[in-house]
């Protein structure tokens, strides 16, 4: 016979399938299009309304796929949401070899532009692309919010990130500890999130400036750049104080004794 039987599809179907009760998907339903598809989705449903307000069920119907197909890919909604994270890790590896790339060399003051260039101009790039502005988006949007799915994604893709670019940063700024240095990286971080997600700077521009503008990554290098060293500035060498002259002493000359 051609036609499988129940019990041959139930053993071909990912454990994935089972997840939570859900029902048995036979894999002729399953084709790479519809992970991709579910993939997007749910990126896209995230970034627009958070994680806890989207549902497997809306994330189907985005991705116009059965219910079931969404489990039996993914399993729950908390591993589609790490998924999302592993499927762009290659933009993570990108910012690390960017560092790499950086001669770091504090006397140098082209050093810390090029750190934070190479921090901040794939993130801005992903964000005005149309396969990347979801995930730009989502980034800035779900990682700072204290949720054990956040935590997992920060620990296991972000934080490597992170120190990385922490110990760039002490190098650069060798007059600083590495605990203020890991404060300046949060505060520019906290700057880059900002542009990435903002949309009120169309309003309070007037209509002049567009959300996200690729074309102001300079002026965002130069500005957390400024914000770093004028919070972690060198210090001032120390004047030399003039030698302090020693007091001239008065030659005594001794009386003639008296006759």
């Amino acid at each position: 016979m051609n036609a499988r039987t129940p019990t041959a599809r139930k053993r071909s179907a990912s454990p994935a399938s089972r997840v939570a009760g859900a029902p048995i998907v036979a894999p002729e339903t399953a084709r790479p299009d519809r992970r991709q598809a579910i993939l997007l989705a749910a990126e896209k449903l995230f970034a627009q309304h958070g994680y806890h307000a989207v549902t497997i069920r809306q994330i189907a119907e985005e991705a116009g796929v059965p219910l079931a197909l969404v489990g039996y890919y993914f399993g729950p909604k908390h591993e589609l949401f790490h998924a999302i994270f592993e499927h762009w890790s290659h933009t993570i590896e990108e910012r690390l070899a960017r560092l790499a790339a950086v001669t770091i060399d504090p006397d140098d003051a082209r050093t810390l532009p090029r750190i934070i260039e190479a921090f901040t101009a794939p993130v801005l790039a992903l964000r005005a692309s149309t396969e990347g502005e979801y995930y730009a988006l989502l980034v800035a949007r779900e990682l700072y919010h204290a949720t054990e799915e956040a935590d997992r994604v920060l620990r296991g893709y972000f934080d490597p990130l992170a120190e990385a670019y922490i110990n760039a940063l002490h190098v650069a700024l060798p007059h600083a500890t590495r605990s203020q240095v890991a404060w300046g990286y949060q505060f520019a971080l906290g700057a880059l999130l900002h542009h990435l997600n903002d949309s009120r700077i169309e309003r309070l521009s007037r209509g002049e400036n567009t959300r996200a503008d690729p074309a102001v990554a300079p002026m965002l290098v130069n500005f957390i750049v400024g914000g770093l060293r004028a919070a972690l500035p060198k210090p001032k060498a120390m004047s030399k104080a003039p030698a302090a002259k020693s007091p001239r002493t008065k030659k005594t000359i001794p009386r003639r004794p008296q006759p």
